[in-house]
This record gives C-alpha cells, sequence and structure tokens, in this order.
C-alpha cells in the first residue's frame, strides 16, 4: 500500500489553514459524513506529509498535503529494521517500505503514543544500537546519537549509512558531494529499457509544480543516471540503476522521463506536457530497492560493500511478473 493508491490528495490552502484535520477533510469532501470521515482517519486512511494521521483534530497549516489513501496503512514494525553494518563511526541499516528516514519536523514533539503510529527509522535506529551493544547498555549507556548522512524516499526500500559524530557526518556528505560513495538501486518499470546513461539538469519545479529535467542546460543541478537491465519480465522489465549523482527524486523523474515510470509511482508517470502512462501492473508500491552501498571508510581507510537483495514484497511482484510472461 502507498500513497499511489490514494483515491484524493488535497493541498492545504489559506481556507483549510488552522482547521482540524477532520474540519478540513469535510470541506474537501462535502459529501462525506462527519462519522465516516472519522472512520478513515481512525482505520489508517489519512496521511499528512505523507506520514499517517490518526488524530482528527490534527491542526494544519499551508503547504500541508493530505492524502485519503485507497486502502489502509499496514502498520511498521520495528522488527523489520535491519542493522547490516555496525562500527565505532557509523551504520549501516535496511530501511523498510513505507518508513520515513526521519520524523518531519513538525512532529518531533510529538508524545511517544504518537509517534508509534508510524514509527520513523531515526528514532528506531538508537533503541537497535543499545539491544546489539547489550553490556553497555546494561550499564545504563546513554541512548546513542546518530548523525543523518542521506535519504531515500518513504516508500523506497534498502540501505542508509548514518554517521555516529559528527566528523564523521561532515566527511560522508563530503563523499556523498564527491560522488565517492556507490550506489545501486533496483527498480521494475513497464516496458523494455536497453543499456544506457540518462544526464539531465535537474530542478525543483519543471513548469507543474514537480521536479523535472530542465530544457535549458544552464539550469539546474547536473543528474546522471547509469541503467543496465537485468531481467526481462514479459512486458515489464527489472532495472539496475547506478547513481553517478544523487539528486531527489532523481531515478523516479529519470525512468517517467524516458517514458518508462517505476511500477507503482504515484508521482512521476508522466512526461510533463504529455498524456499519463498507464501502469497495470499492480504494483504493491513504489517498486524501487536501494540494493548495494559501496564505500571507503572515512576513518580506517577499509572499503565497505554491503548488498540487499529485493524484499518480500517486491520479490513476489517480480516472481508474478515473470511467471505471467512464461504463461503468456
Amino acid at each position: 500500500m502507498n500513497d499511489g493508491d490514494s483515491t484524493d490528495c488535497f493541498a492545504v490552502g489559506d481556507a483549510e489553514a488552522s482547521l482540524s484535520l477532520v474540519s478540513a477533510m469535510r470541506t474537501w469532501l462535502p459529501g462525506m459524513s462527519w462519522s465516516q470521515l472519522r472512520r478513515l482517519i481512525q482505520t489508517r486512511r489519512v496521511t499528512v506529509n505523507h506520514s499517517l494521521c490518526m488524530d482528527e483534530g490534527r491542526r494544519l497549516f499551508v503547504g500541508d498535503t493530505v492524502r485519503l489513501l485507497g486502502e489502509s496503512l499496514p502498520p511498521i514494525s520495528p522488527d523489520q529494521v535491519r542493522l547490516r553494518h555496525v562500527d565505532e563511526q557509523l551504520i549501516i541499516v535496511y530501511k523498510p517500505p513505507r518508513m520515513l528516514t526521519l520524523r518531519h519536523r513538525a512532529e518531533r514533539h510529538f508524545p511517544p503514543r504518537r509517534k508509534a503510529q508510524q514509527p520513523t527509522l531515526d528514532e528506531i535506529l538508537p533503541q537497535l544500537l543499545l539491544e546489539r551493544e547489550g553490556r553497555r547498555a546494561a550499564r545504563g549507556h546513554r541512548r546513542p546519537r546518530l548523525y543523518c548522512v542521506h535519504r531515500i524516499d518513504r516508500d523506497t526500500s534498502g540501505l542508509l549509512v548514518f554517521a555516529r559524530d559528527e566528523g564523521t557526518q561532515k566527511a560522508l556528505i563530503e563523499k556523498f558531494a564527491r560522488h565517492d560513495v556507490g550506489r545501486v538501486y533496483l527498480a521494475i518499470v513497464p516496458g523494455h529499457v536497453a543499456a544506457q546513461t540518462i544526464a539531465s539538469n535537474l530542478v525543483r519545479d519543471r513548469g507543474d509544480g514537480l521536479r523535472g529535467s530542465a530544457a535549458d542546460a544552464e539550469q539546474g543541478q547536473r543528474a546522471v543516471t547509469h541503467l543496465q537491465p537485468v531481467e526481462t519480465l514479459g512486458d515489464y522489465t527489472l532495472l539496475e540503476c547506478r547513481l553517478e549523482t544523487g539528486r531527489t527524486h532523481q531515478i523516479r523523474i529519470h525512468l517517467a522521463e524516458l517514458g518508462h515510470p517505476i511500477c507503482g509511482d504515484p508521482v512521476y508517470r508522466a512526461v510533463f506536457g504529455k498524456p499519463p502512462i498507464e501502469d497495470r501492473s499492480g504494483a504493491p508500491r513504489l517498486a524501487l530497492h536501494a540494493a548495494k552501498l559501496q564505500l571507503i571508510h572515512p576513518v580506517s581507510g577499509a572499503s565497505i560493500d554491503c548488498e540487499s537483495p529485493l524484499p518480500e514484497d517486491l520479490s513476489r511482484f517480480v516472481d508474478r511478473l515473470r511467471s505471467a510472461s512464461q504463461t503468456a
């Protein structure tokens, strides 16, 4: 389940600012009763700024985005998070899909019970580290502090690195800026895609409010993605996408502009100005997974190479496409 299954998306404007969530929904959906709207919220079918919201009285602000999902958002268990590499300076972790990397600034004051409705990776990791470093925790060792280095989208699964001190954070951020960190994603797209490199300049607004490639080569940030087909799945392709740069939504934008939007992508489904490309795959979510992370340790100089296979939901999705292609 992802935002791609949403039936409605609403942007909070001046008219809805300061209203409660349920009151704003009443203005957007006048055909629904108050009890029906409350039921939608209570059954985990409403998000605010991509985060589950079960508080009907939450006050909204201009710029907030409210989505009504087609199905209930399933609870996320901290047990789904996996530590893949741990040392004194950094950790590499597997983030499950539907989990935010960081808690939104406006939600950091939420009480624990409310945060537990949709836990975020940065809140779960310190406890996992305490459990792993059990002897130190037993002596009352304080809760570990972690420093974000990069993020992946909520609906994307896969590998991320966090620093355990500010010096390591700075060194890792510099490595990312110099493109010294190897990052490989797996994506499932409609159609057949040949090996190629896509290069463009990405801007925050391509003209319709979405990020995209600028027509003017002097605008935006340089973005380069290397594509390599892994397997043909009937009318779909399993692709390996290697980032040379790491811009926001880079792979999603490049593939959509190529004419092959990632299966299950609720946002980048068409090239600006052209009819939407229909995705009939029935993907369980955004079919994108951060599969490999390679870097040189900023302190020890050791080579770190972590891999993560497709998680169960995407693995089943690939199996289904493969089986359909064999019986067609």
